[in-house]
């Protein structure tokens, strides 16, 4: 009989070895699982197990993609359990930073706490990420690329935001580091700041919402935004330059399909980046077009606005104003006349900057040929200008002069810049001449065949702006009886209008033989109207009660005959001549004349009829010549740009 003590050997223990005791306890194992209660408890066991599954099955979690273009081809159950990651396509903006775990698992393993998926973006985010935008980027990557979306017009981005790199387009796509922004005149809304949008993607579809109008700058005033370079040479945060000051010429802006010019704009800015990328137009692109612009404006067409920033130099402050002029300080109460700027219908001319004037005449001669309108414009000129210079001490006239009526001639001196102003006397641009009379006395003549005397002193000055034409309104010229002269010939009687053109057409061939027009540029100020109601200058007219300029054009007068005939002659000379037509945008002001207020001291005659003694030809200043000289500082812009 066997020795029943070797079946209950520990495993492991002595007596024949490890492998037979290890044999002996599985046929133990065997032999009870073979009775019926193990094996309905297993049976149980796992019919348990099969019904769990399937109740899982019936009942997909929420947390599962509904719209996953890979798993919307398979039966809903296998997406539901077998789907772990989000699709390769695209997934709905609102779960594209959300788990794609196994629904399974999610009962098992609840994300409630999100720290296992990042939050879902706000819903104005209209762009749709890929496979590979599983998670945020890091803080400090953050605002660090500015990169066109898919959309006709360009996005308008604010200082430290960002946008999705993406494109539907099938251009190439741009190099690594190069960065590319456009100015648009309507674009899509850009993104709140903080949010961060994927930029490694080239084939994501994006969602544009529509297109809003950027802001318009106010006027006079731009803003451009200018790039920074981030370490790795991508465009930064867009820094805001500050506005110009009101004096800045305004700035050129390009826009999609169509060109604009903002009022009292200088050119855009050129930066450019470390990468040797451009961003935005050029500083010389913008400025041509702007110049361009302003070559094909009629400067002579539009209307008085009223502006507060003006005038361009404080009321009294220019101690070099004639005393004909000055009618604040000849004690004039209103002061609304000194408020308007003039604006053409066609572009916006540019305020006059006297910093940038003063460099564009640097070392050159500007003069004024002509009668006491045109010494009207050059007294306004020189207060302007010397209001902008640090040391007014070092602007003076060449004499010492301190009034500007009674010599021939005058000439300011802006010592630290090289230039001058200066002013020569010739009311008719054609000598003024004496012959003898019957009765051995002389008689005065007007030699319509010789130029002005001094003629041959401004011949080779840089610029020069002739006028004429209120002194061919007086009696004598106007009548025309014995005082017109060619050669030794004194006409008995010459209409008034033939005795011009042969002016004019004398002065016309004195520039063509005299005037450089490579060097010299020539300007020709047209007729300034005038605004005598009741009589004339001489016989009781009056302009004392206009404060206000005339607002209806059917108002206005008829084009000055005076003038067609200059006109005439301009097109029949060969150096060119630029016309300042400021016959009409004068007509308009009658307001702004001195009228009684010409003068501190009356005379006993004055005093009896004040009302009788008034000029309403020419200007208060600061006024109206302000702004034929904003015209000119406007023609000199595009003809030294020219040069």
């Amino acid at each position: 009989m066997a020795d029943p003590t070797k079946h209950h050997l520990p495993i492991g223990g002595g007596g024949g070895g490890g492998g037979g005791n290890l044999f002996f306890f599985y046929s133990d194992l065997r032999s009870l699982l073979r009775t019926k209660r193990t094996a309905a408890l297993a049976y149980a066991l796992t019919s348990a197990f099969v019904a769990f599954t399937f109740f899982l099955l019936l009942n997909p979690s929420s947390s599962s993609s509904s719209s996953s273009s890979a798993a919307d081809s398979l039966p809903w159950f296998f997406s539901n359990v077998f789907v772990t990651a989000p699709a390769a396509a695209a997934a709905t903006s609102s779960d594209a930073y959300r788990s794609q775990s196994p629904s399974l698992l999610s009962y098992f393993f609840p994300n409630d706490d999100g720290s296992a998926a990042s939050s879902p973006p706000s819903s104005s985010d209209n762009v749709r990420t890929g496979s590979n935008a599983t998670a945020p980027r890091p803080p400090e990557e953050r605002n660090s690329t500015q990169v066109a979306v898919n959309s006709d017009k360009d996005p308008i981005f604010k200082p430290n935001q960002t946008a999705n790199a993406s494109s539907a387009r099938a251009a190439s796509p741009p190099a690594r580091n190069a960065t590319q922004s456009s100015p648009s005149s309507a674009a899509p809304q850009a993104p709140k700041q903080g949010e961060v949008k994927d930029a490694t993607q080239s084939t994501a579809s994006v969602e544009t919402p529509a297109p809003t109008a950027p802001e318009v700058p106010k006027q006079n005033q731009t803003s451009v935004a200018v790039p920074s370079s981030s370490a790795n040479g991508t465009q930064g945060p867009a820094k805001l330059l500050a506005p110009p000051a009101k004096n800045d010429t305004a700035k050129a802006v390009e826009v999609v399909g169509e060109k604009q010019i903002k009022p009292n704009y200088t050119a855009s800015l050129l930066k450019k980046q470390s990468n040797d990328t451009v961003s935005g137009v050029s500083a010389k692109q913008g400025m041509s077009d702007w110049i361009e612009s302003l070559k094909k404006c009629d400067f002579f067409d539009g209307q008085w606005v009223k502006d507060d920033s003006y005038p361009l130099y404080k009321p009294g402050s220019c101690s070099l104003i004639d005393e004909q002029f000055n009618c604040i300080l000849n004690g004039r109460p209103d002061k609304d006349y000194h408020k308007f700027r003039w604006r053409p219908k066609g572009c916006n001319l540019p305020r006059l900057n006297a910093s940038h004037m003063i460099e564009l005449l640097r070392g050159k001669r500007l003069v004024f040929v002509g009668d006491s309108l045109n010494r009207n414009m050059w007294e306004s000129l020189v207060c302007i200008l010397r209001g902008a210079v640090k040391d007014r001490k070092k602007v003076y006239e060449a004499n010492g002069r301190q009034h500007f009526s009674g010599e021939a001639s005058y000439s300011f001196i802006f010592k630290d810049y090289g230039f001058t102003v200066e002013f020569f006397v010739s009311p008719f641009l054609v000598r003024e001449w004496e012959v003898p009379d019957k009765n051995g006395s002389t008689k005065e003549t007007l030699r319509l065949d010789l130029v002005g005397r001094s003629s041959d002193q401004y011949k080779g000055a840089d610029i020069i702006i002739f006028n004429t034409g209120h002194w061919w309104t007086h009696d004598k010229t106007s009548k025309g009886k014995d005082y017109y002269q060619e050669g030794s010939h004194v006409y008995g009687e010459l209409n008034v209008l033939e005795a011009f053109r042969k002016a004019l057409t004398t002065w016309g061939r004195w520039v063509d033989a005299n005037i450089n027009p490579t060097k010299s540029i020539v300007f020709f100020r047209g007729y300034s109207d005038s605004h005598f109601s009741g009589g004339q200058w001489n016989s009781g007219g009056q302009c004392d009660s206009e404060t206000q300029p005339i607002k209806n054009e059917t108002y206005l007068r008829e084009y000055p005959p005076k003038m067609i005939v200059l006109e005439k002659v301009l097109r029949g000379m060969k150096t060119h001549v630029n016309y300042l037509n400021v016959t009409k945008m004068t007509d308009y002001r009658k307001d702004g004349h001195p009228s009684i207020y010409r003068k501190q001291h009356l005379t006993d005659a004055e005093r009896r009829s004040p009302l009788r003694f008034q000029d309403c030809s020419h200007w208060c200043l600061p006024g109206v010549p302000d702004a034929w000289n904003e015209i000119l500082y406007a023609e000199l812009l595009v003809k030294l740009n020219q040069k």
